[in-house]
C-alpha cells in the first residue's frame, strides 16, 4: 500500500531471513530446554510467526519472511519466546531496530544480542501537546506565572491484552515539585481524544525588573513537563504503562507558546538490570526497501528504453540486457525486469531474445542454461510468479501429506536407526516418489500460457542451435520445470508457499531425497546412476530405471512446450489462495440473532470465499466470488476494533478483524483482486458501519442508502500477479544509479573495443558486448534518462527537507529530533520567571 506525498506514491517493504538463535539462557528446572519460537513485529504489533523449534538452546529457524508495510513504524521488532509444558508463552528477549538504522544491516547475516523486554520499555504511538505560559496579577499585586498544558489527542498506542483504555497523567518536574494530575479514562480505544487543559502555577514573584518569562539559567534547566500514558486496568496488578515524554519548559521560546506532537518514549530507568550476554543472540538478514514513485510521465524515456529490449540487435546492446551486465547479483537485474515485461505483455520476446542469444553462445549442448546468467535468472523469476498457483495444483496436496504424515523415508544406512527398516523405508521413499511424478507428468494441461510460450522458444533456439543432439530440445526445458521450478518447490514448500514454515528435520530429510529423484528423472541423463554420488540413491534410483519414466517425461515436455495449442488455460479445480483465522461479526442473517463477533476460520479459493468453526469442517458460510460487490477497510470508530475490513455483498456486508495491519492488506487485496471482473461491482461505499438505525459515515437511515465514498480503484483482475509498472521502473533506476560507475566502465569498454582490434583488457572482459558502437550508443540514452531521474529526487528530497516541521503530525520530535526542533525555531530564547 502507499502512501501518497507531494504526488508521489511512497512504498514500504521489508524482506526477513530468521536464521537461528544461539545461547538461549536454559530453563531453570531439570528439563533445561526450550521450546521457542521467533515473532516479526511493527512497533509492537506481530506480524509473523515462526514455527516452535522444540528441545533447544540454539533453535534454527531457516524461514523466511516479505511483506509490503501499509503504515508508518518507528521499530522493527523481533522476539524470542518459550512456550512451557501447560503452553504459556513468556518473552526470554528482543532485537528492536529503529526505522532509521535498518539501511545499516541491508542484506546482510548479522548477529544480534537480544535485549531484555520490559514492559516499561514497551512503547509506541504519540501525543499531541499544547503549552502556554501566561503572567498572571494577583490581589495582593504579586506577578505569578501559570502554565496551561493542553493535552488534545494519541495516536498508535499498543493494545495490552487485547484491550486499550488509556489516560494521561500529567506533572511539573522541577528541584521541589512535581504536581501529578490525570485525565478521563477513554474507553476501548487506542486513539483517544482528550481535549483536557491542566493549570500547573510557577509562582516567582518579579524581584528586579525583568520583562516577564525570563529566568536564570539554571532554572529553565530544572523545570521540565512529564505526560505518561497509562492503560486503565482492572487487574489487580495495576496500570500498564504505555509511554510518556518529557518536555523542557525552554521549548516555550519568546512566545511563551508550544504547540506539538511527541514520540511516546520509554519509561527512565524502567527495566530491570540484566546482562546482555545472558540472553543470546538472533541473526537475521533484512533488506527493507523504500521506494519513491513519480507520476507514470517520469519514468517514460528509461520504460521505453526498457520495453524495447527485444527489438534490439544484437540483444546484448538493449538496456535490459545492460542492467544484467552491471548489476553485482543478476537476480537483482531479473526481479523488477520480469515483473515489469509481465505487466506490459512482453516477457515472451525478452527472454526469447536473450535465450537465443545465449544458445549461440554456448559451445556444449551439455551445458545449456547450467549458468547464473540473466536467462537462467529471468526465466526462474517467471516461473516463481506465474507459476505459483501451477505448483499449488500440482503440488500442494502431496506436499502436506508428506509433512502430516512423518513416514519415515531414510535410505541410508549409517543414518538408519535401529527401530526402522530399510526395506520399508525404501518403500515409503518409493510411494511419494511415484505419486508426485505423476501428478508432475500429467499436469501438462495446467501449465501457464507464458510459461509453455517460452519453453516452446527455448525448444526451437537449441533444437536449431544443435541439430545432431534429438534429445537437446527436451534437456533445455527441462533444465527449467525440473531442476529450477518442482525440484526447489519440493525441497524448499515453504519458499513457494506450498508451507507455512520451513519443515521439521525429519521431514526435510524425506523432501531431499524425493527431490533428488525427481530431478534425476526429469534430466533424461544418459547415465542415470552416475548423477549420484551415494550409493544408495543409485541403488534407490534402479527402481525407476524404466523406459515409461522417460516417455512420460518426454510426453510432458512435448506438452508444456507447444505454443499456441490453448488459450488461457482456465483452472476449473479450485485454487486455495489464503486462509487462516480472523474474527467476524454476525450479518444478521437471522433477524432477531445475536450480532456479536466470533473467531472463524476463512478460506479463499478462485470459486469462493467461505468461514468455518474451525479448519476442516463444514462451511458455515459461503459467498460466491461474482457475490462480492467490493471490499474495503472499515473505519476503526465503527467498532472501537483495528485492522477491520468489509465484504460488501447485494442483500449486506461482512463485517471482519484481521490479526495485524499486514494480514488485513493481504486479505483486502487478494478479495479485490479476484472479484475485479465481477460485473455488478459497486462504484461508492459506506466507510463506516451501520449501527443503531444509520450509517455512522453519512447518517442515513436507509441501510439500502447508495455508498457516501468512492471504492477504491483496486488491482488487476488477474489472481496470480499484480504489478505497479512505474513501481519497478523506479526500482531499475535505483539499480542503474547505484552502478553508475559500472555504466561508464562500460562506455570504456565500448571505446576500448571499437578503437583498439587487439585483445581486450583484463578490466573489461567481465562485460558482454557484442556490437560496440550499438552499446555505447544506448549506453549513453540510459546514463541520460538516470540521470534526469536523478535530479527529480534530489529537488524532492530538497523541497521535502525544506517543508519538513519537526513537531508535526507527520514528524512528532522524537529522542534525537528535540535538538533539531530547538533549532527550527527561529526565534528561540531562554527565559527566567
Amino acid at each position: 500500500m502507499a502512501v501518497e506525498e507531494e504526488g508521489l506514491r511512497v512504498f514500504q517493504s521489508v524482506k526477513i531471513k530468521i536464521g537461528e538463535a544461539k545461547n538461549i539462557p536454559p530453563y531453570p528446572g531439570p528439563n533445561r530446554m526450550r521450546d521457542c519460537y521467533c515473532t516479526v513485529n511493527l512497533d509492537q504489533e506481530e506480524v509473523f510467526r515462526t514455527k516452535i523449534v522444540e528441545k533447544s538452546l540454539c533453535p534454527f529457524y531457516g524461514e523466511d519472511f516479505y511483506c509490503e508495510i501499509p503504515r508508518s513504524f518507528r521499530h522493527l521488532s523481533f522476539y524470542i519466546f518459550d512456550r512451557d509444558v501447560f503452553r504459556r508463552d513468556s518473552s526470554i528477549g528482543k532485537v528492536a531496530v529503529k526505522k532509521e538504522d535498518l539501511q545499516k544491516y541491508h542484506g546482510k547475516d548479522t548477529w544480534f544480542q537480544l535485549q531484555p523486554v520490559s514492559a516499561d520499555s514497551e512503547v509506541q504511538g504519540k501525543v499531541h501537546l499544547e503549552l502556554r505560559l501566561s503572567e498572571v496579577i494577583t490581589d495582593s499585586g504579586v506577578i505569578n506565572h501559570k502554565l496551561a498544558t493542553r493535552v488534545l489527542e494519541c495516536q498508535g498506542l499498543p493494545i495490552v491484552n487485547g484491550q486499550c483504555d488509556p489516560y494521561a497523567a500529567v506533572s511539573l518536574l522541577g528541584p521541589s515539585r512535581s504536581e501529578a494530575k490525570k485525565t478521563k479514562v477513554k474507553r476501548k480505544t487506542n486513539n483517544p481524544q482528550y481535549e483536557e487543559v491542566f493549570y500547573f502555577e510557577v509562582t516567582r514573584p518579579l524581584s528586579h525588573t525583568k520583562r516577564q518569562f525570563d529566568v536564570e539559567e539554571e532554572d529553565v534547566d530544572k523545570l521540565a513537563l512529564r505526560v505518561d500514558l497509562w492503560n486503565a486496568s482492572n487487574l489487580k496488578f495495576g496500570d500498564e504503562f504505555l509511554g510518556g515524554v518529557r518536555v523542557p519548559l525552554r521549548v516555550l521560546g519568546q512566545a511563551g507558546v508550544h504547540d506539538a506532537w511527541y514520540f511516546l518514549q520509554p519509561r527512565e530507568n524502567g527495566g530491570k538490570s540484566v546482562k546482555v550476554e545472558e540472553l543470546g543472540s538472533l541473526r537475521l538478514n533484512i533488506v527493507y526497501t523504500e521506494d519513491h514513485v513519480f507520476p507514470s510521465e517520469h519514468y517514460t524515456p528509461l520504460r521505453d528504453l526498457l520495453l524495447h529490449s527485444a527489438n534490439v540487435e544484437p540483444v546484448s546492446a538493449s538496456t535490459a540486457h545492460v542492467l544484467g551486465e552491471v548489476c553485482r547479483e543478476k537476480q537483482e537485474a531479473a526481479i523488477p525486469l520480469v515483473r515489469l515485461f509481465l505487466h506490459y505483455g512482453k516477457i515472451v520476446p525478452f527472454i526469447s531474445a536473450i535465450a537465443h542469444a545465449e544458445v549461440n553462445r554456448t559451445q556444449d549442448p551439455n551445458t545449456i542454461f547450467r549458468g547464473n546468467s540473466l536467462t537462467s535468472k529471468c526465466i526462474d523469476e517467471t516461473m516463481k510468479l506465474a507459476g505459483m498457483h501451477y505448483l499449488q495444483v500440482t503440488l500442494k496436496p502431496i506436499i502436506d501429506e508428506i509433512c502430516t504424515e512423518h513416514k519415515s523415508c531414510e535410505i541410508d544406512p549409517v543414518k538408519l536407526k535401529e527401530s526402522e527398516n530399510l526395506d520399508t523405508n525404501r518403500e515409503n521413499l518409493r510411494h511419494y516418489v511415484d505419486r508426485i511424478f505423476n501428478v508432475i507428468t500429467t499436469s501438462g494441461v495446467r501449465c501457464p500460457t507464458v510459461m509453455c510460450d517460452i519453453f516452446f522458444s527455448l525448444r526451437e533456439s537449441a533444437a536449431t542451435r544443435f541439430q545432431v543432439d534429438q534429445d537437446v530440445r527436451y534437456t533445455a526445458v527441462s533444465s527449467f520445470i525440473f531442476l529450477r521450478f518442482f525440484a526447489p518447490a519440493i525441497l524448499s514448500p515453504n519458499l513457494f508457499h506450498l508451507r507455512p514454515h520451513h519443515p521439521d528435520p525429519a521431514t526435510s530429510r524425506t523432501l531431499t531425497l524425493i527431490s533428488k529423484t525427481i530431478q534425476t528423472l526429469g534430466s533424461l541423463a544418459k547415465s542415470k546412476s552416475a548423477n549420484f554420488k551415494e550409493s544408495y540413491m543409485a541403488a534407490f534410483y534402479d527402481y525407476f530405471n524404466e523406459q515409461k519414466y522417460a516417455d512420460a517425461v518426454k510426453n510432458f515436455l512435448d506438452l508444456i512446450s507447444t505454443s499456441g495449442k490453448w488459450d488461457q488455460k482456465s483452472i476449473e479445480t479450485p485454487i486455495m489462495l489464503k486462509e487462516g483465522f480472523m474474527i467476524k461479526r454476525a450479518q444478521g442473517r437471522n433477524r432477531f440473532g445475536m450480532k456479536n463477533f466470533k473467531k472463524r476460520w476463512f478460506r479463499l479459493t478462485n470459486h469462493e470465499f467461505t468461514y468455518h468453526k474451525t479448519k476442516g469442517e463444514c462451511a458455515l458460510c459461503s459467498i460466491p466470488i461474482e457475490n462480492i460487490l467490493a471490499v474495503e477497510r472499515l473505519e476503526e470508530e465503527s467498532f472501537k476494533m483495528k485492522n477491520m475490513f468489509q465484504v460488501i455483498q447485494p442483500e449486506r456486508a461482512l463485517y471482519i478483524q484481521a490479526n495485524n495491519c499486514v494480514e488485513a492488506r493481504d486479505w483486502i487485496d487478494i478479495l479485490t483482486k479476484v472479484s475485479q471482473c465481477n460485473r455488478k461491482r459497486l462504484s461508492t461505499y459506506h466507510p463506516s458501519a451501520y449501527l443503531n438505525g444509520h450509517w455512522l459515515c453519512c447518517k442515513l437511515s436507509a441501510d439500502t442508502a447508495p455508498g457516501c465514498t468512492p471504492c477504491t480503484g483496486g488491482l488487476p483482475a488477474n489472481i496470480q500477479l499484480d504489478v505497479d509498472g512505474d513501481r519497478e521502473t523506479e526500482r531499475i533506476y535505483s539499480l542503474f544509479s547505484t552502478y553508475m560507475t559500472k555504466l561508464i566502465k562500460m562506455q570504456e569498454a565500448c571505446g576500448s573495443k571499437s578503437v583498439y582490434d587487439g585483445p581486450e583488457q583484463e578490466e573489461y572482459s567481465s562485460f558482454v558486448i557484442d556490437d560496440p558502437q550499438e552499446t555505447y550508443k544506448i549506453l549513453k540514452q540510459i546514463v541520460s534518462a538516470v540521470q534526469t531521474l536523478e535530479q527529480q529526487h534530489t529537488k524532492y528530497k530538497r523541497d521535502k527537507f525544506k517543508k519538513t516541521k519537526i513537531g508535526s503530525q507527520e514528524h512528532p520530535i522524537g529522542d534525537k529530533s528535540f535538538q533539531c526542533y530547538i533549532r527550527q525555531q527561529s526565534e528561540s530564547s531562554t527565559y527566567s520567571i
